[in-house]
Order: structure tokens, then sequence, then C-alpha cells
């Protein structure tokens, strides 16, 4: 049964729990919404990193060289055959024994979010070339266009616009998983939310306003990547 108490302040029971009050919060939300600046950084730098990486080995994996596709085949086994919290862990705490130093959290992430996703936009980027009309590539070497403007100018323009939408999956996915930085300390929203929860000992409101600016960041990225798509089919 609600207290009346209870109900004037917006408190919400939960039958043999503690109630629920999101004022306590209120001075602490300005705090977890400034790990949206730091998710972003993580997020936009990995995520040039990671397109950049996958665009090469995308085009090792087209390539004539054996050795270069065996490379760029047995990264993206390797990174998508082990969970990236494993990636982010070993680059993070293994870095020392590894190369006698210790990097820090932000760079660490970063490195395992845009080492990750160069594995997954490498496929994404590989399948796009090779649905563009092998016409176009036989009538780029008939005019005798070397083969790396060829890339530049002709295949890779038209294999960006038919993979738009998964590339935009691809950022979503890694702005939600971006939230596992917080086991090796990285201050982001998921981290700062936890640090909220320790302070208050109520961690279900700070991770339930997390997951609503989490939420908020998918569905403004959703519709960018749309109004994107929009301008890219009607430019045809």
């Amino acid at each position: 049964m609600l207290v009346p108490a209870v109900m004037e302040h917006s408190l919400f029971l939960i039958e043999g729990g503690k109630p629920m009050n999101f004022e306590q919060i209120v001075p602490s939300m300005p705090f977890i919404l400034q790990g949206i600046w730091v998710t972003l950084q993580i997020v936009i730098i990995a995520g040039i990193l990671g397109f950049i990486l996958g665009i090469i080995l995308s085009l090792f994996k087209i390539g004539r060289i054996k050795v270069l596709r065996w490379i760029a085949d047995a990264y993206t086994s390797i990174f998508r055959g082990t969970p990236l919290v494993l990636q982010l862990m070993i680059i993070y705490f293994a870095s020392p024994q590894l190369f006698g130093i210790q990097i820090e959290p932000y760079t660490a992430a970063i490195l395992a979010f845009g080492l990750n996703s160069a594995a997954y936009i490498s496929e994404i980027i590989r399948a796009g070339i090779l649905a563009v009309d092998k016409g176009q590539q036989e009538a780029a070497m008939a005019l005798g266009v070397p083969y790396n403007k060829m890339m530049k100018d002709v295949i890779l323009p038209q294999a960006m616009k038919n993979i738009l939408p998964a590339l935009m999956n691809e950022f979503i996915t890694l702005t939600k998983e971006s939230a596992i930085v917080t086991v090796i300390g990285v201050t982001d929203i998921m981290r700062r939310s936890y640090i909220v929860g320790s302070d208050t000992f109520s961690f279900l409101e700070p991770l339930l306003f997390a997951g609503l600016i989490y939420y908020v960041m998918v569905l403004v990225l959703t519709v960018a990547g749309k109004w994107v798509e929009g301008r890219m089919r009607r430019s045809d």
C-alpha cells in the first residue's frame, strides 16, 4: 500500500524493496551528463579509426595479394570471434607486460573499439564494393583509369551509398557498447552513474537515467542516419 507522504514526493514503492526516489539524484544529473562528451569522444575517434582501417582491410580482402588477404581475414576472424570486453582488458591490463608501459584508460578504450570496429566495417565495405556493378570497373579499366584512382573516385563512392545504413548501425552499436569502458575506469556515462549510485546507496535511479541518455543518443543517431541516407538518395 502506498503511504500518502510517499505519494506526495512522487515515490514509487516496490513491494519488499526500497522506494525509488529520483529527487535524490537531481543534484548529480549534471555530473552524469558530463559523461556524454567522454562517450562521444571515444565513439567518434574510435569510429574514424575503425573506418579508415576497415577500408584498408576491405581492399586487402578483395585484392590479388594472397598474404594481405590472409592477414585481413585472420584479423577479422580474431576480432569478431572474441568478446570486445576481453580485447579491451587485454589492451589495458596487459599493456605493461606486453609493451612495458601502462596505456591510459581513455587511449585503451579508443584502441579497443577502433580495432574491433574495423573488423566489422571491413566486411561491410567489402560487401558494398562487391555489390557495385562490375561494368563500372570494366569501363574504368577500359578507359585506362589506374586501380587506386578507380577505387577512390568510382567504386568506393557508389559502395558507400549502398552500405550507409549498415555503417550507421555499426556506429549505433559502437555507441551502446562503449558502456563497457567502465570496467577500466573511464568516467563515461555508465561510470558516473555507478559513482552516483555508490554515493546515494541507490543504483536503480542513476542507472535508469543513464539508460535514458543512451536511448536518446541512439534515437538522435538513427534520425541523423535516415536524414543522411535520404539526402544521398535524392542526390542520385
